[in-house]
C-alpha cells in the first residue's frame, strides 16, 4: 500500500449539514485506537462492535441509525463496516456486541455491509497502510424508520439519511495492522 496518497476527506463535511449530540463509549474514546476485540478476525479481531451510549439528541427525533465507515479503505468509495436502521427514539445506548444483531429493539435491523454480510464488521485495513480512521455516526432522524429493506446496500442508507437526519454524533477511532503481520 502507498502510503503517498491523499488522505481521504471526511464525507460528512460533504453532507447537508445537520445538527449535533454527544456519543460516547465504554470501548472507544474519540480520537483514538479502536482495541483490536473491535477488529476483524483477518486481523486478529473478534468482530465485537463496541458500545454505545448518546444524549442530546433534538427534541424532534423520530429514530435513529447507526452507522461505520471508513473512508480510507483502499477503493473510490471507502467501506462500510456497520448500518443498523431503525432504532427506536427511546433508544440511547448499545451494548458492546449489539453489532451482532442479537437482542435489537423490535423494528430495527442490520443491513449488509462491505464484507457482504449483515451486521458489525470489524476494522481490517491492510498491513503496513497507515492507520484507517473508523467513523462510529449516530444519526437522529425524523422518521421513525427509513424505506429501506434488509438488503439494501448501505449507499441506499446513507442516501436516505440525507434527507431524514436531524442531527450526528460522532466519534473517530483508528486502526492499523503493522507492516509483515
Amino acid at each position: 500500500m502507498s502510503l503517498d496518497r491523499p488522505v481521504a476527506p471526511n464525507p460528512y463535511d460533504f453532507l447537508p449539514p445537520a445538527g449535533t449530540f454527544t456519543l460516547l463509549s465504554n470501548d472507544i474514546a474519540n480520537n483514538a485506537g479502536l482495541p483490536v476485540r473491535h477488529a476483524h478476525p483477518s486481523v486478529g479481531g473478534e468482530n465485537v462492535s463496541p458500545h454505545l451510549r448518546w444524549s442530546g439528541q433534538p427534541a424532534a427525533t423520530a429514530g435513529f441509525v447507526v452507522t461505520c465507515f471508513d473512508p480510507d479503505a483502499p477503493t473510490a468509495s471507502g467501506f462500510w463496516h456497520w448500518s443498523l436502521v431503525n432504532l427506536p427514539a427511546a433508544t440511547t445506548e448499545l451494548p458492546a456486541g449489539a453489532g451482532s444483531g442479537q437482542g435489537l429493539p423490535a423494528g430495527a435491523f442490520h443491513v449488509r455491509n462491505d464484507f457482504g454480510t449483515q451486521g458489525y464488521g470489524g476494522a481490517a485495513p491492510p498491513a503496513g497502510d497507515r492507520p484507517h480512521r473508523y467513523l462510529f455516526v449516530v444519526h437522529a432522524i425524523d422518521v421513525p424508520a427509513l424505506a429501506v429493506a434488509e438488503d439494501a446496500p448501505p449507499a441506499a442508507v446513507g442516501f436516505n439519511l440525507a434527507f431524514h437526519t436531524l442531527a450526528r454524533a460522532t466519534l473517530l477511532a483508528t486502526f492499523a495492522v503493522p507492516a509483515g503481520a
